[in-house]
């Protein structure tokens, strides 16, 4: 019999990986894969423009991963490389207009599928539960 924690870490997998491919699957007439999607939305979150490096590390990719990733999503006009103003050798990755509008609509399939699943949960549970996640999340984090 697996110990809880065992069964935590299982359930913590799997269910972040199912769910990036049930939102995956309501997005596939947009044209971009997981990776794609995954890209323009951390692209679109972040606070200030992300270098190729910082995009990978955010995805949980290897440099030259990125790089390809970011070079389909040019040729796609989602996306475009700016130079940095303080190292000539960055390039930051910025969403276009048309990124823009493709991220409007993940977001709204993302919303859409969040309150799906989560309607009915116990509100207390579902604080609870995301208490834990962050948590966890920051011991990660320092442990890196």
């Amino acid at each position: 019999m697996p110990s809880t924690e065992e069964r935590f870490s299982l359930a913590l997998h799997n269910t972040a990986r199912i769910w990036r491919q049930a939102i995956d699957r309501r997005l596939k007439d947009q044209g971009v894969g997981q990776a794609g999607w995954m890209a323009i939305a951390n692209i679109a979150k972040s606070r200030e423009p992300l270098s190729q490096i910082e995009l990978a590390n955010r995805l949980g990719v290897e440099g030259p991963s990125v790089v390809s990733l970011v070079d389909r999503l040019v040729k796609l006009g989602l996306v475009g490389r700016v130079p940095s103003e303080t190292d000539r050798r960055i390039k930051h990755v910025v969403l276009t207009e048309a990124g823009q509008q493709l991220y409007a609509k993940v977001r709204t399939a993302a919303d859409g599928y969040r309150k799906e699943l989560l309607a009915g949960i116990d509100r207390e549970r579902l604080q609870a539960a995301t208490a834990l996640l962050e948590e966890l999340q920051s011991k990660v984090e320092a442990s890196l």
